[in-house]
């Protein structure tokens, strides 16, 4: 059983502007991939340099964006279960039913892009609250089984494979929709299918287990302080980045061939890593990346405003509905897009918080969160 040590629970600037490196690199990269649209039309404008563009963000942006992103939510789900737990009030029934608020949330993101993670997030959440009651070892021996792929092990020792044709068909009609469709015709179809599109494409591309590994693996990082400039904190950032550049270096030599469903998410992982550890390891060691990564602190702050807004946004400019952009731009000029993006949502949040303590999103969660079940 685990019990709160009671210290205090002060906000983690890093994590805010982790969370803001997330939330940008998901606007990129969902611009990369036209907001899940794979067209076979004939792109008018194009430039020599797509494809390079295309492999550089896929190998930086592809998976560990969201994965960032979870690895922070486990650590919010530490601080405010902690903090609860140090008043002397259980946060389980409190979180099961932000939970259910934030499934909400990802019903209405996904009538705008099939590719919502907030549904799978929301689910995803629920399996912290029983896990917050085990001790720090078990904990561990959790994270350390998950982290090793084990569907996909399990399909390499035992020659089984998992059928994914229904993925294909979905995929399929949708991306249909997005070129032809109308946008009520795609908020039908994006609701109807959007939550199981995401679920078996994470069975597709091993992140089924890396997800829930990296949600607890947020929460065990809270419970260590990870993320506090205390101790020997640093050090153990420095040697995180240390091994995982090896890692992926070795990796980066390897011809996965038949192995690739096993290693490319474990190859994903040491990248996510890396670049997490790197940027704790530079915002304490280092004033002016500090100073300059403060900029992303409230972008991260207003995670999941951004984050729908990007849906809403984007799926206008790329889908046939809006301004039909997937067929009109190759993936440098989508890129270029996807920065105009995240400035305008900068700009947008930094006249916000001029005058909120949150973001609309995060205040509208947070007091339904709270909200009072007596009369």
């Amino acid at each position: 059983m685990y019990f709160t040590r009671n210290l205090p629970n002060t906000r983690i600037d890093v994590a805010d502007a982790l969370r803001g490196i997330a939330v940008a690199g998901i606007i990129l990269y969902h611009s990369v991939e036209h907001f899940d649209i794979f067209t076979k039309e004939p792109i008018v404008h194009t430039l020599p340099c797509d494809q390079q563009v295309g492999n550089v963000l896929a190998w930086l942006l592809s998976g560990k964006m969201y994965g960032i992103f979870a690895m922070l939510f486990g650590l919010s789900f530490f601080i405010m279960n902690d903090n609860q737990q140090q008043k002397g009030k259980s946060f389980s029934f409190r979180f099961a039913w932000r939970m259910c608020l934030l499934f909400v949330f990802g019903l209405i993101n996904v009538a705008f892009y099939d590719g919502d993670i907030l549904m799978l997030y929301a689910v995803y959440g629920l399996l912290l609250i029983p896990i917050s009651y085990l001790p720090s070892k078990a904990v561990w021996f959790i994270i350390g089984l998950l982290v090793i792929q084990p569907v996909e092990l399990f399909c390499l020792l035992t020659g089984t494979t998992i059928d994914h044709t229904t993925l294909f068909e979905i995929y399929n009609k949708t991306i249909s929709l997005h070129e032809n469709g109308t946008f009520l015709e795609n908020a039908i179809n994006n609701l109807r299918y959007g939550f199981e599109l995401n679920l078996r494409f994470n069975v597709f591309s091993g992140r089924l287990t890396q997800l829930l590994c990296l949600f607890i693996l947020g929460m065990q990082l809270g419970r260590h302080r990870f993320f506090y400039n205390e101790g020997r904190n640093l050090h153990w950032w420095h040697i995180i980045l240390g091994l995982s550049a090896l890692i992926i270096i070795l990796l980066s030599l390897v011809d996965f061939g038949d192995m690739a469903l096993w290693l490319t998410p474990l190859y994903n992982l040491f990248i996510l890593l890396a670049i997490v550890s790197a940027v704790v390891s530079a915002w304490y060691a280092y004033g002016c990346v500090r100073s300059a990564l403060r900029h992303l602190c409230f972008f991260g702050r207003m995670s999941l405003t951004n984050y729908l807004l990007q849906s809403i946004i984007g799926s206008f400019i790329f889908c046939g509905y809006g301004l039909a952009c997937y067929r009109l731009v190759g993936i440098t000029y989508a890129v270029l897009i996807g920065m105009t993006m995240v400035i305008v949502q900068y700009v947008f949040g930094r006249y916000w918080f001029m005058n909120h303590p949150r973001g609309p999103l995060e205040g509208l969660w947070r007091k339904l969160t709270w909200i009072s079940i007596h009369s």
